[in-house]
């Protein structure tokens, strides 16, 4: 198993854990049980730190596929950017699920406006989460890229050229 694979292996946790995390909050926040509130902020704890090893694959993933046919060192930078920023937000999410998290158990005067904090971060991070994964699946599927047409079966990725009705050949 090489970087690349560990990277797409982890790489989707940090969007998956948040989009869990928001379902379990909420039913914490209509039903009032402070155990799904709880469970809410350990699955955000844990799309923080799944944060942190899919940007520790990503510099592995790339030095593994920038040499590919049909990727482009923009997408990859694209992709990292969109990732970074992501990312920053996954801890920040984290950071206020621990003080949530903290709070519910020592019943701080805070915890009863916590859920919401964490759930517009949350939903802040998720709106990021998209085009991190948009960004990333860009690398690799062709057929995903804004602007990509494909003519006779076959994407060079260059889709400024397919869009012209120009070709490589």
């Amino acid at each position: 198993m090489n970087n690349a694979h560990l990277h797409l292996v982890v790489n989707h946790w940090p969007i998956i854990f948040p989009v869990v995390g928001v379902i379990v909050l909420l039913i914490g926040i209509f039903t009032k049980s402070e155990v799904s509130k709880r469970n809410a902020y350990i699955i955000f704890i844990l799309g923080a730190l799944s944060s942190v090893l899919a940007m520790a694959t990503g510099e592995g993933a790339e030095e593994a596929v920038e040499n590919l046919p049909g990727v482009a060192e923009s997408l990859i930078k694209t992709h990292e950017e969109a990732a970074e920023l992501f990312a920053g937000l996954s801890y920040v999410l984290g950071g206020a699920a621990l003080l949530s998290l903290v709070s519910s158990f020592r019943e701080f005067a805070i915890n009863k406006f916590m859920p919401f904090v964490v759930l517009i971060i949350a939903a802040g991070a998720l709106y990021f989460a998209t085009e991190a994964g948009r960004t990333g699946g860009e690398i690799r599927h062709t057929e995903i890229r804004s602007g990509a047409t494909i003519q006779n079966g076959n994407n060079s990725g260059d889709s400024e050229n397919t869009k012209n009705g120009e070709s490589d050949d």
